[in-house]
């Protein structure tokens, strides 16, 4: 499990594109006057980018992921304010949440089991952000008649095993909020999809030779060819693909009175 550099690298201003603001903004809110932001998977810095420029000067951020050579990038990125931490993403009792005002994630929680889920909204007492999560859409300017079948495949192959159990895929942010909702917490969706247009026709080449893979490993046989044409339309063609953001915030607990 997990991303390249040169994948983040690429897929990064579509990512910036797509964060819906106003619950970017509430995030940030709800992270509080002094927060300690712990980023699970946090790759190159991603969510740091995006969120820093709305947070006080002195916020202290956790970063954390599998990769220690992704968190080299991103502790280059984010500087002094940086504690970076190698942990397995997948063991919920691994994570380094402790003091945290607010946790977050990007492109994430597709990859995850409901499993890995239900036990995150269990566990956490802060607001959870969780931004850029697959929903299963995909639309073409230039429409092919085998795109449904393609995105159908691809969605079956978001929905396999990534080395936790099955994941989420399309239905992540669906049962995040049913799952954060069951514990008390309020929650919050936006809209966040990718638009890319033939100036983005490097990230359509690698997006579609990455669907065509996963399609050719579910059994269709189309898919190769469908890329290939994908391929060349790319500087002339637009896509969206479907993304949401995610917001939790928990319930404010009454404080204990003191009896003499």
């Amino acid at each position: 499990m997990g991303f390249s550099a040169e994948w983040l690298a690429l897929r990064d201003p579509a990512d910036r594109a797509a964060r819906d603001v106003a619950l970017l903004q509430r995030a940030a809110t709800a992270a509080g006057p002094a927060p300690l932001v712990v980023d699970l998977g946090c790759g190159t810095g991603a969510t740091w980018h995006a969120l820093a420029p709305l947070l006080p000067e002195d916020t202290r951020w956790r970063l954390v992921d599998n990769d220690p050579a992704l968190l080299d990038i991103a502790r280059a990125v984010v500087g002094e304010a940086a504690e970076c931490i190698v942990a397995d993403l997948g063991d919920l009792d691994a994570l380094p949440l402790e003091g945290a005002t607010l946790i977050t994630a990007s492109a994430l929680l597709d990859l995850m089991p409901e499993a890995w889920l239900s036990g995150l909204a269990q566990r956490l007492e802060a607001p959870f952000y969780a931004a850029l999560s697959y929903d299963g859409r995909m639309e073409w300017t230039r429409p092919d008649p085998r795109d449904d079948a393609v995105t159908a495949a691809f969605n079956l192959h978001q929905r396999s095993d990534k080395g936790l159990g099955p994941a989420l895929g399309p239905d992540a942010v669906d049962r995040a909020e049913a799952l954060f909702a069951a514990q008390g917490f309020s929650v919050f969706r936006a809209e966040s999809p990718w638009r890319l247009g033939p100036d983005m026709a490097e990230l359509q080449h690698e997006l579609t030779r990455g669907i065509a893979v996963a399609a050719c490993e579910t059994g269709m046989a189309d898919a190769e060819s469908w890329q290939r044409d994908r391929h060349e339309a790319a500087d002339r063609s637009s896509c969206i693909v479907g993304h949401a953001d995610f917001l939790a915030v928990p319930p404010v607990r009454p404080r204990e009175t003191a009896h003499v």
